[in-house]
């Protein structure tokens, strides 16, 4: 067995970089679609909405895995030359808009329709209604699933190394391949997984409890 010093350490630090870069990639990208998504969703528009239902559907009804697959062999079938960063960066946007979506869409129905009926009786036309009245509350109540979909998405990443990325869980395989040493590798990975998702998790459930209790 080898030892594991400062150069593997570095090498985790590495993996862990990629980690968070992807996840916030796919979140943030997946929360600019998602919102196009739940806004075409609670439209009135009955094609757009069967469009983007199935769009939901078909992510949801598949493994992430496979999503990754897809996009990364997908995209070289049509000739186009991508690299592993490139294409699970689609991957996740895609993976993220379409839960994230369906998260929206669910809150903005939330929203009391006096709501909207009041920003109608003020003349409010639909981007201001929305802009204003609707999503500002959507949001609010979106808070504890969208946190939570967060350390999902985050604790996802390690599908990534798949298709040869090399991300934080990819980083330890690699090191406990040259030393040996799986259950110490494993869990300082563990470890650190824990310590970002952790938090998120207890903010998450504590924003729940505090819309409970707001309720009552």
């Amino acid at each position: 067995m080898g030892p594991i010093g400062e150069n593997e350490l570095f090498f985790l630090l590495q993996g862990l970089k990629w980690t968070v870069l992807l996840a916030f990639i796919g979140f943030v990208g997946g929360g600019v679609f998602g919102i196009l998504i739940a806004l075409v969703r609670t439209s009135k528009n009955r094609f757009a909405r069967f469009v983007s239902s199935g769009y939901i559907a078909l992510f949801q009804g598949t493994p992430l895995l496979m999503q990754l697959f897809v996009v990364y062999y997908g995209v070289a079938l049509l000739g186009v030359d991508v690299n592993a960063w490139i294409a699970v960066a689609i991957a996740f946007t895609l993976h993220a808009s379409a839960f994230l979506g369906e998260i929206w869409r669910g809150s903005i129905e939330a929203v009391p329709k006096g709501q909207t009926e009041a920003a109608n009786a003020l003349g409010l036309h639909y981007i201001s209604r929305m802009k204003d009245v609707v999503l500002p509350q959507a949001l609010k109540i979106s808070m504890p699933a969208t946190i939570g979909f967060l350390v999902q998405l985050i604790k996802g990443t390690s599908l990534a190394a798949i298709v040869g990325f090399i991300e934080l869980t990819r980083a330890g395989q690699i090191i406990s391949n040259q030393t040996y040493r799986p259950l110490l590798v494993f869990g300082i990975v563990g470890m650190v997984y824990f310590i970002i998702c952790w938090p998120l998790s207890h903010i998450g459930s504590g924003l729940e409890k505090r819309m409970a209790r707001a309720v009552r």
